[in-house]
Parts: C-alpha cells; sequence; structure tokens
C-alpha cells in the first residue's frame, strides 16, 4: 500500500515558507473550499463515465484536497490530518453498533437509518447541541446543488412528521402559477417559480425519480442535439463549398 505519509509530506514541503509554492502558500480555508466542491464532481463524473483509471485520478485529487486543508488547520494549531483520519473511524464505530459493539447483530435498513438518527441525536446532545427538539435538518449543506438540497429537505420533512401528502392536482396548480408568473415576468416570478421547482421536487420523491439526476441526463441530451445540429450544419457547408 502507498505510504500516505509521502503525500502528507509533499502538502508540507508545498506550504514550507522557505521555497514552497507561491499559490499553496496564498490559499487558506476559504479559497481552497471550491476546489473542494470541483474535485467531488469531478469524482461523481469520472464513477459515471465507467473508467476506473479516470475514478482512480480524481478520487486522488479529492483525497489531496483533503490533505490541504488539514494541512492548513495543522498550521493554525487547530488539529492535523491524524485528526481527521481518527475523528471518521470513531465516528464510523460509533454509529455502526450492529457491526462493532459485542454481540451485534445486522438489522434491517429501517432498524438501522433509525438507530443512526438516534445516535446522532446522542452526539448532539454530547457536544451542548441538544436543547429543545432535534432540527430535522441540521447538517444540510446550503451550498448542495438546489435540486439535491431541496430533494433532502423534502425526505428530512416527511421523516419528522411535518410534511404534507402530495396531492397530485395541487401540485400541478402550483407550478402552473410559477410558469403564469415567469410569462408575466412580474416582481413575484422569483418566488413562484422556485415553489414551482419544489412541487416538482416533491412530485418527483414519490415517483422514486432523482430530478438532480434527470435534469443532468436531459442537459446531455440538449448538449447532444445542439452538437448534432451544428455538425449537420457544418457539413452541409462543406459540400456546398465543394460544389462550388
Amino acid at each position: 500500500m502507498a505510504d500516505i505519509q509521502r503525500l502528507l509530506r509533499i502538502m508540507a514541503r508545498l506550504r514550507d515558507p522557505e521555497g514552497g509554492c507561491p499559490w499553496d502558500l496564498e490559499q487558506d480555508f476559504a479559497s481552497i473550499s471550491p476546489y473542494t466542491i470541483e474535485e467531488a464532481y469531478e469524482v461523481d463524473e469520472a464513477i459515471a463515465s465507467g473508467d476506473p483509471e479516470a475514478l482512480r485520478d480524481e478520487l486522488g485529487d479529492l483525497l489531496f484536497q483533503v490533505v490541504f486543508q488539514a494541512r492548513i488547520a495543522e498550521e493554525k494549531g487547530l488539529f492535523a490530518f491524524d485528526g481527521v483520519v481518527e475523528a471518521i473511524a470513531e465516528k464510523l464505530v460509533r454509529r455502526h453498533p450492529h457491526v462493532f459493539a459485542s454481540g451485534g447483530t445486522p438489522e434491517s435498513t429501517r432498524a438501522q437509518l433509525a438507530n443512526w438518527e438516534d445516535i446522532k441525536a446522542a452526539e448532539r446532545a454530547a457536544a451542548g447541541k441538544g436543547d429543545g427538539p432535534p432540527d430535522p435538518f441540521e447538517g444540510i449543506p446550503r451550498h448542495l446543488p438546489a435540486l439535491a438540497r431541496s430533494a433532502k429537505i423534502e425526505g428530512r420533512a416527511a421523516q419528522s412528521g411535518a410534511s404534507f401528502a402530495t396531492e397530485p392536482a395541487a401540485e400541478r396548480a402550483v407550478i402552473n402559477r410559477g410558469v403564469t408568473a415567469l410569462e408575466r415576468g412580474d416582481d413575484q416570478a422569483a418566488h413562484a417559480a422556485g415553489e414551482a421547482l419544489r412541487a416538482m421536487v416533491r412530485l418527483a420523491r414519490d415517483a422514486g425519480v432523482d430530478l438532480e439526476q434527470a435534469l443532468r441526463e436531459a442537459d446531455d441530451r440538449e448538449i447532444a442535439r445542439v452538437r448534432a445540429v451544428r455538425s449537420a450544419e457544418e457539413a452541409h457547408q462543406e459540400t456546398d463549398s465543394a460544389i462550388r
């Protein structure tokens, strides 16, 4: 197995004030964050491509982002890479008692997920975040892609018992209001469009459709269509030139 220490040494060299990389030395948590997000998306794209070498390389790029952020934290006296590894190892053991606890037995997925939420609630209480009822939306990153975040919010709302049953006719009316507001271009267009998108998210959830993936695939089809049109136009122009 490759030595993770080599990667840590390379990172330390890049951040060395004496002879390190000027660009790497200028970075901080905030400036690196967009690259971390981008690398996560590139991992997703490599998975979709089915290319194992591309996946290996992109996972390496993502790992480098973890090492980079941990190095910055270490320089600030906050934590080091070893602390990151130890924290996730402890969390995985703690949240899988059916695997690691003495006498643990495999559970159904439903029971496991319920137990997972109970463990997270206990963790929040231990960290001083357990005052009052638990927030069902805690841990949902605000910077998730909007459709993915909305789907996660709807799922959490349903789990908490605070969501209403989806009525297709009512959702259709919300969508139609959004379309009408956009056509008029009135000052409520953005609000109505947002509610229309959320209605689509709820309908997609009930239908078992991943709306984020559905839109991604629709975008890919549009790209392919435009490219085909452009190719046909270029071929037609070349034919005309040859005839002349």
